[in-house]
């Protein structure tokens, strides 16, 4: 649902006690500025609206922005090496890509992959 006001005719997510699972359903009836009656758009189920809940987009990258801000002050950039898809990187290893900046090697996960800490968040890079 958008962060417009609900009309008579809108769509929203919701709970189907029918169908059993979350499904867009249209406003039927409201009261003042709340959806009071809605209609499943899959089995045309109607039922009472009960609590709307807005459902607020969530940051996956977040928490490794966090770790970022507070690895970013001990790190010296002058141990950057350029970043290279055909060098050998070790863990806590610092390098500088042309294109996301300063990175922090969080691990190596395989052959020719590692992980890698940008101020973005998290890539998976190649490696040797």
């Amino acid at each position: 649902m958008s962060s417009k006001k609900p009309t008579i005719g809108n769509t929203l997510q919701a709970r189907c006690a029918k169908c059993r699972k979350i499904t867009s359903h249209t406003i039927v009836a409201m009261i003042e500025e709340l959806p009071t009656e809605v209609q499943c758009n899959v089995c045309k189920h109607p039922s009472v609206a009960k609590k709307l809940v807005v459902r607020r987009p969530v940051d996956p990258h977040k928490s490794e922005r966090e770790e970022w801000a507070t690895l970013r002050p001990g790190m010296d950039t002058s141990r950057a090496t350029e970043y290279s898809m055909t060098a050998a990187y070790k863990k806590k290893a610092l390098l500088n890509h042309p294109i996301f900046g300063l990175g922090l090697v969080q691990r190596v996960t395989g052959p020719q992959k590692m992980v890698v800490l940008f101020a973005e968040g998290e890539k998976i890079m190649r490696c040797h």
